[in-house]
């Protein structure tokens, strides 16, 4: 993932600030959250609890009601409390940090006595480290929608942007492996090209996996192929398109491709906005030799007055000579 600057974390804040991401295991496997390490701190003490969901205000925790948690936290004038996030990172240190809140409310975890439900509200920002990982997935799910026709034509570019370390990978059809090419991806589907007969391989399901680095991983794409054609000239070798299950695209997958579609259409503007004050700098351009010329006709008629005003010069030389002959014509 690319940097993110102050500016798309406020505007991550803004617009998902209420939003509230439950945590299945695939977010928790998307956001590299180790279940082990959440805690729940009050009264100077803390205690392991599981986190049900969070947003940029609020988190829900789930505690067992015959614990010190729910003692500490279940009292009519509850004391503060701040829950501790923690998440891993392939090849860095944990990113881990506690957001302070206050109880706001408790109620049973589905009609269990055992279990509670402890709503806390933050009393503050939350760090930029959870806005980035919740804003980033919330996003790519948006995108994964709005732009999921968008295709990614396979280069030497695009997979060093996409962090893919090769095109050639495995595409399962009818559970049977086949090696094929990337030619592009989208949110939605996939190009392939492979060896194969049409007519055998139309309509059938897939399962297509790519190899991404940072972090390493192996991302399986369950779908189906939607449209085959041959290549020219070669009767042999086939393009497949293929159209994702969209209920079973991993959400790791749209945050790289939204990344990705997000970073070239923030050089496309860049580059929209330099070509504009280029644009701007060479119309008021022309302005300045007309400026210039006017600068140099005032120059000129400066330089001219003095050259009009010699021959009065030369008339007092002559006035002051003639005294001088007087006395010699004496």
């Amino acid at each position: 993932m690319g940097i993110i600057t102050s500016q798309q974390l406020q505007n991550y804040y803004d617009i998902y600030r209420d939003k509230e991401v439950t945590y299945t295991k695939e977010v928790l496997r998307t956001l590299a959250v180790d279940p082990r390490q959440i805690y729940v701190k009050c009264n100077g003490a803390q205690w392991s609890c599981i986190i049900n969901s969070t947003s940029f205000q609020m988190a829900k925790i789930i505690v067992g009601t015959k614990g010190g948690a729910y003692a500490a936290m279940a009292k009519k004038e509850p004391p503060p409390v701040s829950l501790r996030f923690y998440f891993t990172q392939q090849h860095d240190q944990p990113i881990s940090f506690f957001v302070t809140g206050r109880i706001t409310e408790i109620s049973p975890y589905m009609s269990s006595s055992e279990l509670a439900v402890i709503t806390l509200t933050f009393t503050q920002r939350p760090p930029d480290d959870l806005i980035e990982k919740i804003g980033s997935m919330l996003e790519a799910n948006s995108n994964a929608i709005r732009r999921k026709d968008e295709r990614i034509t396979i280069t030497e570019d695009t997979k060093r942007r996409l962090n893919m370390s090769k095109d050639e990978t495995i595409i399962f059809i009818q559970n049977v492996p086949r090696r094929c090419i990337l030619r592009d991806i989208s949110f939605s589907g996939a190009k392939v090209i492979l060896l194969g007969i049409e007519k055998f391989i139309q309509g059938k399901d897939t399962i297509l996996r790519i190899h991404f680095d940072e972090p390493d991983e192996i991302i399986q794409l369950p779908g189906h192929v939607v449209k085959t054609s041959p290549v020219e000239g070669r009767p042999e070798i086939i393009y497949a398109c293929l159209q994702f299950d969209e209920a079973n695209v991993p959400t790791s997958y749209r945050i790289r491709i939204n990344s990705y579609l997000t970073t070239v259409r923030k050089n496309i503007l860049n580059t929209v906005q330099q070509q504009q004050q280029q644009n701007s700098i060479q119309q008021a351009a022309p302005a300045q030799p007309a400026a210039t010329q006017d600068n140099t006709a005032a120059a000129s008629q400066d330089t001219a007055a003095p050259a009009d005003a010699q021959p009065s010069t030369e008339a007092q030389a002559q006035q002051q000579s003639t005294p001088a002959e007087v006395p010699a014509q004496a």
